[in-house]
């Protein structure tokens, strides 16, 4: 009777490992840090940054998008800040502002790690919420503007990072809308550089 009971305690004690190990792997991703004297000064996980956007010809597009972010984990950086867009073609010009945040999760730090191919480059994860004040005249399909309305997009993909300094690095991204807010800002997919310093 007694063996029964140790053998029942091992076999219950045994089913609780695997939840051990992913609580133990889900807290090593979360925390990121070995100890907290290995946790890097704030100052030093703010970064800056954003991208811009020039088109001149018949069509004009001017974007600028600047950010500031923060690392929160080795691995996993948010960022927020204004955006603002100018858009000129043969039937008129028009503008959109407002703000995006983001989040980035770095997946592969250097892919050639992975694959030896001589390129030390990161792959990224990124996660953006943007709200723009767009023209009524987008709504409405009139050339006659009656006030502005807000329009939220988010967007999701992937960007390669090189880095080009210690602190600096050239962002390629490749992000699709994933949600339809009936008004196409955005192509599918929208491909932006960007600079993070």
């Amino acid at each position: 009777m007694e063996r029964k009971n140790i053998k029942t305690v091992c076999v219950s004690n045994m089913r609780k490992i695997p939840t051990m190990v992913i609580l133990f792997f889900l807290f090593s991703i979360l925390s990121g840090q070995e100890s907290e004297k290995d946790t890097p000064a704030l100052k030093d996980r703010l970064f800056y940054g954003g991208n811009i956007a020039l088109q001149f010809g018949t069509i004009t597009n001017i974007e600028i998008a600047p950010v500031v972010g923060l690392w929160l984990l080795p691995k996993l950086a948010v960022a927020i800040g204004p955006s603002y867009i100018y858009y000129k073609d043969m039937y008129g010009s028009i503008d959109f502002y407002g703000g995006r945040a983001y989040t980035q999760y770095v997946v592969f730090r250097d892919l050639d790690k992975f694959i030896p191919l001589g390129v030390h480059t990161s792959l990224c994860l990124h996660l953006e919420d943007e709200m723009l004040s767009l023209d009524s005249r987008l709504k409405d399909n009139t050339s006659v503007s009656s006030g502005r309305f807000i329009n939220n997009t988010v967007l999701g993909g992937f960007a390669i990072s090189q880095q080009i300094g210690n602190r600096s690095s050239v962002n390629l991204m490749f992000l699709w809308t994933l949600n339809d807010p009936g008004y196409q800002i955005y192509s599918n997919p929208e491909i932006r550089i960007g600079f993070v310093f």
